[in-house]
Order: structure tokens, then C-alpha cells, then sequence
């Protein structure tokens, strides 16, 4: 039980720091905190209403892998080098990936809603 405190709290400061620092990541909260209540207003089903907040999360949780990866790229080597610019573009289509799964998935969900 400990060892899931622990981890709890390293997650919360982990948040935390990226909320602080990271733009992007600020902006997805603030995404987060309005699609939790539009998501009421878009479907009646609880399941849509899980998969409109859980891409958003996803979302989140891509971006936070990509800050973690520029993050320790930036620490191996803070000058320009082609392989680190490569993985920093993978994460970035990560992230891109997932927003685009979101953005599909709140269109469907409104477009079933105004059909």
C-alpha cells in the first residue's frame, strides 16, 4: 500500500510540474474542464460521455509522455542533433495522432446529436 501512496504523490508532483511549465499541457487541462460538463449537453449515454472525456485524456496522457521525452532529450544533449530532432518529432505526431482521435470523436458525438 505504501509503494501506491508513493506512487500517487510522484504522479501529483509529476502533474503538477507540467501544469506549471508546459503550455500545452495547461491548455488540455483547460480542454478537459469544459468537455467534462459539455459532454452532459452532447450525449445522454454515460459510455459516449466516458469516450468524450477518456480521448481527452488520452490526449493528456500523450502530451505528458512527449514533455517527458523532450524533457530527458534536452538533458542528453541540449545542441541540435538530427537523432534527437527524429524522437522529438515522433512524440510531437504522437500527440498529434491523439488530438486528431479527439477531434474525430467529439465530431461524430455532435454530429449524432444535431442528426
Amino acid at each position: 500500500m505504501e509503494r501506491i501512496v508513493k506512487a500517487f504523490f510522484n504522479s501529483a508532483a509529476g502533474l503538477a510540474h507540467a501544469v506549471r511549465y508546459e503550455l500545452a499541457v495547461r491548455q488540455e487541462v483547460v480542454v478537459l474542464a469544459i468537455a467534462l460538463p459539455a459532454s452532459f449537453f452532447v450525449t445522454e449515454s454515460w459510455w459516449k460521455r466516458l469516450a468524450l472525456i477518456g480521448v481527452i485524456l488520452l490526449v493528456l496522457m500523450v502530451e505528458l509522455l512527449n514533455t517527458a521525452i523532450e524533457a530527458l532529450s534536452d538533458h542528453v544533449t541540449p545542441d541540435r542533433h538530427p537523432h534527437i530532432r527524429i524522437v522529438k518529432d515522433l512524440g510531437s505526431a504522437a500527440v498529434f495522432t491523439a488530438l486528431t482521435l479527439a477531434g474525430l470523436t467529439w465530431l461524430l458525438a455532435l454530429a449524432e446529436r444535431l442528426v
